[in-house]
């Protein structure tokens, strides 16, 4: 459900890594400092220092509040520093956090956990059932809170009959209770029930019960987190973490390469073959641990559904026309895209639910080939033509198909495709004015605002496709969550069929013919679905989880038990 882009954030860097470029301010605490690019930091075995991990990436948190966060960042942190009910695990499964055991009544509605002993705050303050109660109502009543009050559609009510039991009831019995709430990090009540407006909160203290504690917070620069040793469940081995914030790709890959960091999110493809040839770095590759999607965003808004309070809604005209959209589509070359931005190391793209869902994923839909002359007859059939032979169609009244495309600057793969969609579509008379905005401007103009005509951004999934296809139902166009504008009615009664039906099969069924239907009105193309790429050196920290059938070394999982080399 995050946002990557944003895409997120989960989105690969394409440029070949070389020396230079800007470098992020790091944490004052010199005991937390690392060297220059230029420099490489004195290896943790021969430190007497703390046990610091640091982490580059090419993005940061957008906000430290997980109610209205919408970056994939954002929530790694929230993930080292809250605790859920639920924790998953890198093959897919789920694990208790904060509860021991749970009780299930016979008609599926009733929930009744129990929670551990001694859980505090990293204030020191206990975490109760009464915290878990707070944290689910204010996720439910918080109609500006962009994503969490989706995940309490079917609570009933929430109870705390004692300290340590928390009795969640359901409206109706659903198939995915486990991925309602492991992202409703509970919150301590004694900070949050004074909070006047908890959608402007900024949450700069980030009190949880993680593993891990806030310690210092620059946005852009840095995030830097202290170990909490005596967890209640596991224990860092490490004293702390910091993920420091590049700008640059080349810089990125290069701070791995002199030791300025210890393992790197995210790399240009075109750095892996190099990377794997240096004995002191590691490269890794595979699924993600959050499914993600790349996706072009039309947007298809109609002037009806344009929301009344924060809706703009000046798209192009020309994308409303379904044969346009199609013509795009045809006009998309998605292997070259692969090949080119990707190195190879991805999949062509068919919906919004991507191929690491499984079962839930529809790989039986026909996508729309690749065929420059065929979308070229499509917009001929639609009355577009170039009248003035400038290259460039012109809708009926005459405007101009020339379209403004923008992407969020921290997703560095998304000029090079903008590159390669510009050279495919203007073979078929269509132009677009390129930009890229600020992860923050880019939310601003597009959701729920529609002030943009296409976009390069992209989803982190849940282990369950529920959130990515509320995505496009109806009543997600004023929250901003449906950032195309999409609205079909057979689509929205079979989201609301899926969400309650208890049939394995026949909810796969209905999801199934969900992507069908949206996968025909196009208000997306897919070009690709990405394989994680990370790196680590290995003079550093030992016991990174690589083996778990996905790749995510920033997560708990390996930031648990990772050590310093001996």
């Amino acid at each position: 459900m995050k946002r990557h882009y944003l895409f997120l954030c989960v989105l690969f860097l394409i440029l070949l890594a070389a020396c230079g470029g800007s470098q992020p301010t790091t944490p004052t605490d010199s005991s937390d400092a690392g060297g220059s690019s230029q420099t490489a930091v004195t290896p943790i075995a021969e430190s007497t220092g703390p046990a610091i991990v640091r982490i580059g990436w090419g993005g940061s948190p957008d906000t430290l509040n997980p109610g209205t966060a919408v970056l994939a960042e954002a929530y790694t942190i929230f993930e080292l520093v809250y605790d859920s009910m639920y924790q998953l695990q890198p093959d897919g499964s789920y694990t208790l956090e904060l509860a021991e055991s749970v009780d299930v009544s016979e008609d599926g509605t009733v929930y009744t956990y129990t929670l551990r002993d001694d859980i505090t705050f990293h204030d020191g303050e206990p975490l109760t059932a009464s915290d878990v109660v707070f944290s689910y109502n204010l996720y439910a009543s918080q109609e500006d809170f962009p994503f969490l009050p989706i995940y309490t559609g079917y609570f009933d009510s929430v109870e705390a009959p004692d300290d340590q039991t928390v009795v969640l009831t359901l409206s109706e019995a659903i198939p995915n209770i486990e991925s309602q709430l492991i992202y409703l990090y509970v919150l301590p009540e004694h900070i949050w029930a004074g909070v006047p407006d908890a959608a402007e909160f900024e949450n700069t203290a980030v009190i949880g019960s993680g593993p891990f504690k806030m310690k210092e917070y620059r946005q852009n620069e840095f995030v830097s987190l202290d170990a909490v040793k005596d967890h209640y469940l596991k224990g860092p081995q490490i004293d702390g973490v910091v993920f420091q914030t590049f700008d640059n790709p080349d810089a990125l890959v290069q701070a791995l390469r002199t030791g300025q960091v210890d393992m790197i999110t995210e790399m240009p493809n075109t750095a892996v073959a190099a990377l794997r040839n240096d004995t002191n770095v590691q490269v890794v590759s595979g699924p993600p641990l959050a499914p993600s999607v790349t996706d072009i965003i039309f947007n298809v808004v109609s002037p009806d559904n344009c929301p009344p309070d924060d809706g703009v809604c000046s798209g192009h005209p020309a994308l409303q026309d379904r044969n346009v959209r199609l013509a795009l589509a045809h006009a998309t070359d998605k292997q070259n895209i692969i090949d080119v931005v990707l190195l190879g190391l991805g999949a062509p793209g068919l919906t919004l639910i991507p191929d690491s869902l499984g079962v839930f994923y529809n790989d039986q839909i026909q996508d729309f080939e690749f065929d420059i002359a065929l979308a070229n007859q499509i917009l001929d059939d639609a009355g577009y033509v170039d009248s003035d032979n400038d290259g460039v169609r012109e809708t009926p009244d005459g405007r101009p198909l020339t379209f403004r495309l923008n992407w969020p600057s921290d997703s560095v793969d998304s000029p090079r495709m903008a590159e390669l969609l510009a050279g495919n579509w203007s073979q078929i008379g269509v132009r677009t004015e390129q930009q890229s905005l600020d992860p923050d401007a880019l939310t601003s103009i597009c959701c729920p605002a529609f002030d943009f005509d296409i976009m390069l951004w992209g989803w982190g999934s849940d282990p369950d496709p529920a959130f990515l296809l509320s995505v496009m139902t109806t009543d997600e166009i004023p929250t901003g969550t449906n950032e195309t504008g999409y609205s079909n009615a057979e689509y929205d009664e079979l989201f609301v069929q899926q969400a309650t039906e208890l049939d394995t099969a026949e909810r796969i069924a209905i999801i199934h013919r969900m992507q069908e239907i949206a996968h025909n009105d196009i208000p997306y193309i897919i070009p690709y679905y990405a394989q994680e790429v990370q790196a680590f050196r290995l003079d550093r920290f030992r016991g990174w989880l690589t083996d778990a059938g996905k790749v995510a070394l920033e997560d708990p999982s390996s930031l648990l038990v990772i050590e310093p080399v001996q």
